[in-house]
């Protein structure tokens, strides 16, 4: 497949907002381009607007090359993006899974692009022939969260190459959750499916999520075009610095401890009387169900504590989105639980 041929016309002809700093390298003493006001107070100078050595240190650390990478303003960016690049409003159609995050939707609608959703059967497991019957010669895009939000769930590798293999347009995999998860990202398959873009954040495992700064990992000639549509400077000076300083701890430690706390809540929310079903999960976050969601949710807004009602998402009825805490916070949930 050659991915160039799925741009829009307009996309394809488009000639990018370029600064004079792109035509130069090395040391430059006086900045008189960009209208930018002189004095330094270390953020009078526009960004990077590459990120060429975040996606250095990037690259190290996903053993992915750097041209194969695309850094956004957290991840609904790159969501946004491939509207832009790959749909014509009111022609192409997108294929999605339901339930899952509704970011894929709302960028839909924003974009007058028509969103097909299939669900996933009772157990939240993915059925690609269901997707691709789904499809037809319109269909530009198939959004995939792997594991699944809000179910937890990663989906079946089978099925998700047997989309990459039949689907003739992009297959769109959210990987938000995938450091809570014993699998292998999906970007191993980059060199072998041109026709993947797998979306990743620095917000959850990274705990960065106040900075704002994902991940998109594609084709060459898919990072290229993103980075060719973008806003010219989506990631602001402040972001650059504190990620990169971010990418030199490891979080290893703090992801097994969630895992861990996130095994211990499944092992205790199945004895309390309110709690009727936990549904397996491979993210940072369980999904229960319970009697009358939304009386206990109010409840424990009362308590102090928030969780997430999914409650009226068809295909998750009568459920609450929980997210794992520290130790301490998920006693005191299982506490109040305990206590309806």
């Amino acid at each position: 497949m050659n991915v160039k041929d799925l741009f829009r016309n307009n996309i394809k002809n488009l000639a990018p907002y370029s600064t004079a700093r792109d035509e130069y390298t090395g040391d430059i003493g006086i900045y008189l381009d960009a209208n930018e006001n002189p004095y330094d107070n270390g953020y009078n100078r526009y960004p990077d607007p590459h990120q060429k050595s975040l996606k250095e240190k990037i690259s190290a650390i996903k053993n992915i090359p750097a041209e194969k990478i695309f850094i956004s303003n957290g991840s609904d960016e790159p969501i946004d993006l491939v509207y832009r690049i790959f749909c014509e409003p009111r022609i192409h159609n997108v294929v999605s899974i339901a339930p899952t995050y509704g970011m894929y939707k709302v960028a839909a609608q924003t974009n007058d692009v028509e969103f097909r959703e299939v669900m996933l059967d009772e157990n939240f497991r993915l059925d690609s022939g269901k997707l691709l019957d789904a499809a037809d010669e319109h269909t530009r895009l198939i959004f995939l969260c792997s594991p699944n939000n809000p179910s937890g769930n990663l989906l079946e590798k089978s099925e998700v190459l047997e989309l990459l293999e039949k689907f003739n347009g992009i297959v769109i995999i959210d990987e938000a959750y995938i450091d809570f998860a014993e699998a292998e990202s999906t970007t191993t398959l980059l060199d072998q499916y041109p026709n993947l873009i797998v979306l990743q954040t620095l917000s959850k495992a990274w705990g960065l999520a106040g900075l704002r700064l994902g991940l998109a990992f594609a084709h060459p000639d898919v990072s290229t075009v993103m980075g060719r549509v973008k806003y010219p400077y989506n990631i602001n000076v402040v972001t650059q610095k504190i990620v990169s300083q971010e990418l030199e701890v490891p979080r290893d430690t703090q992801i097994k401890e969630i895992v861990t706390e996130r095994r211990n809540l499944e092992e205790t929310l199945p004895a309390i009387p309110v709690i009727k079903k936990v549904y397996p999960s491979d993210a940072n976050f369980i999904l229960v169900k319970v009697d009358e969601p939304r009386n206990v949710y109010e409840i424990l807004i009362e308590e102090g504590i928030i969780v997430r009602d999914r409650s009226k998402i068809p295909g998750c009825e009568g459920c609450l989105r929980i997210t794992v805490g520290t130790p301490e916070e998920n006693r005191r949930l299982i506490e109040i639980l305990n206590g309806l």
